[in-house]
């Protein structure tokens, strides 16, 4: 037992949370790959079908996020919410196994499962904020972030490995059956906690815009969101073109290619251990700062890559790996300020209305990376995505993030939007621009 994390050792609650949540992400990764394959192998999907598949997963954060955080917030039952997501994904994903044994599987159907799949995850995801200040003690919300993470980084080594040799032998849609089972095993975890969930709140005026109303008042949230969203948009203008690149232009084989994207989550792994390290060196606010720069600026190397093959495939890991240990340390440095900062009665709100942002913005970069990919070429386009990321980090430097030391304490969020006349508005309660926390904390 030494050798098991102190938060697995002593809290049961959070170790089942934990447990579940590793198998479901081991078949989260398992289907990226399963599912593309099934459109391509199975049903011969051109590349504009390949599109809209992987379009149909991201609309539903920017469709529904907003709402569901506020259904969330006012019914309550956080578990209960994450468990039928749990049992809604495994169904809807056994149906395309279903449909391929009986001969009647149609690339419509692939189009539908993955917008069920994207929508039950919003649910998901703006239930899960919440339970996790319920399993964990605020002084460790940095050790669960990491704990979380780190599982992360793992399935993004195990999940593809396993997912491209299960295809190979089984078939994609049969592979498939596994992710529904990881989908029963997450639930089968959950329903076995009790964790005492923070009361709801009574529907009202605003309700539903009370998480981006908070946003908007918050310096340290409403910061994040911007630098993130910065971040994600060039990311994905980066990531539409790069194996395209990679293989067309550096001549990197399928095979080498695999082995480079995996590099990213060896350093996915190292940046989930030593962020706490560094948080409690330098600060948690300067932490999630550095992640902010780290992730996309090693992307720089790839557009630089020339000259030998084994030059080329030495930057291109060590690309990979910087990237990786990057979104580590901002994920969890993040994870753990929201946790402290966010009140609990605001929770899921702030999660859908972020997520609307931060992941809207997803399908715009990738649309864009291949207009100016085809209209200015691959290496330019690079460039531009990679300087464009790193400047996100300049939406944080006015904020009161490089100074926030400590996890900061709640902010109430009643205060009025700037620009708004409101005089009878409550004063936002914890940090103002400027001021760091005398406290003791996902993205």
């Amino acid at each position: 037992m030494p050798s098991v994390p102190p938060l697995l050792r002593e809290n049961r609650d959070f170790r089942r949370f934990f447990t579940g949540q590793s198998i479901s992400l081991v078949g989260d990764q398992i289907t990226l790959i399963a599912l593309p394959l099934t459109a391509v192998l199975v049903l011969d999907a051109d590349a504009a079908q390949m599109g809209y598949l992987t379009a149909a997963g991201l609309f539903p954060h920017l469709l529904f996020a907003l709402h569901a955080g506020a259904w969330v917030d006012r019914r309550g039952h956080r578990r209960r919410t994450m468990i039928a997501a749990d049992l809604g994904r495994a169904l809807v994903v056994a149906t395309v196994p279903l449909a391929y044994a009986f001969d009647v599987l149609t690339i419509e159907q692939l189009f539908v499962t993955e917008f069920l799949v994207g929508t039950m995850a919003v649910l998901f995801t703006v239930a899960n904020t919440t339970l996790f200040i319920s399993l964990v003690p605020r002084e460790r919300y940095v050790e669960g972030q990491s704990l979380l993470n780190g599982s992360r980084a793992l399935s993004y080594v195990a999940g593809p490995s396993a997912g491209g040799l299960l295809v190979q032998v089984l078939s994609a849609p049969v592979t498939l059956v596994l992710d529904a089972w990881s989908y029963l095993a997450s639930a089968f975890f959950l329903g076995r906690i009790s964790p005492v969930e923070p009361p709801t709140e009574e529907s009202e005026r605003g309700h539903v815009a009370a998480g981006l109303r908070y946003i908007l008042n918050s310096p340290i949230i409403r910061a994040s969101l911007a630098a993130t969203a910065t971040i994600n948009f060039f990311n994905f203008v980066f990531f539409a073109l790069f194996i395209l690149y990679a293989t067309s232009e550096l001549d990197v084989k399928p095979g080498t290619l695999g082995l480079i994207l995996g590099a990213g989550a060896v350093g996915g792994v190292i940046g989930s251990v030593v962020t706490g390290a560094v948080g409690r060196r330098i600060g948690i606010g300067p932490a999630f700062v550095v992640g902010c720069i780290v992730f996309p600026a090693p992307l720089v190397l790839v557009p630089l890559a020339e000259g030998p093959q084994w030059l080329i495939l030495a930057l291109l890991f060590l690309a990979e790996f910087g990237s990786g240990l990057g979104v580590m340390m901002l994920d969890i440095s993040a994870g753990a300020i929201f946790a402290a900062l966010i009140p609990d009665r605001l929770r899921a709100r702030v999660s859908g209305a972020y997520s609307a942002v931060n992941y809207g913005v997803r399908p715009l970069g990738s649309l864009v990376g291949g207009a100016l990919g085809t209209a200015i070429g691959l290496r330019p386009t690079l460039w531009i995505a990679t300087v464009g990321a790193l400047a996100g980090v300049l939406w944080l430097l006015p904020s009161p993030l490089p100074r926030l030391r400590d996890l900061p304490e709640p902010e109430d969020g009643d205060r009025p939007v700037p620009g708004e006349e409101d005089a009878g508005a409550r004063p936002l309660r914890g940090l103002e621009d400027g001021e760091v926390a005398d406290a003791e904390p996902p993205a």
